[in-house]
């Protein structure tokens, strides 16, 4: 696979800019923002396949918080009233939400990483 001049990355060739000059040897995502690409020229930067595997990349990494915010919902909303389960969906919410952020920090640079395989 070759690689972007301007950044370095590998892509297969149906990313690359065709051309010579400066627009030799550049992918369609530098072309873009550096201004080499004409109006009718740009192609889909995101295919079907690549929208759904950064969604799925995004959903992965915001689960957790959506399941603590809804947790917390629920909790206030009807978990308080019951005996046992109340303390223990309180111990599981404390829990998860103390963790939450610890989790999301250690596993920003895989999410980084996977993002920057998913960017064209």
């Amino acid at each position: 696979m070759p690689v972007c001049r301007m950044c370095t990355q590998n892509y297969p060739n149906s990313q690359f800019v065709s051309g010579n000059g400066p627009r030799y040897q550049v992918c369609v995502r530098c072309a873009v923002e550096n201004d080499m690409m004409a109006e009718g020229e740009e192609t889909s930067l995101y295919s079907d396949e690549l929208v759904k595997a950064r969604s799925a990349l995004f959903a992965r990494r915001y689960r957790p918080w959506a399941f603590i915010l809804a947790g917390w919902i629920l909790f206030f909303s009807f978990g308080s009233g019951i005996e046992l389960w109340s303390n223990l969906f309180l111990g599981a919410l404390l829990i998860g939400t103390l963790a939450t952020p610890v989790l999301h920090f250690m596993t920003s640079t895989k999410f980084q990483a996977e993002l920057a395989a998913l960017s064209p």
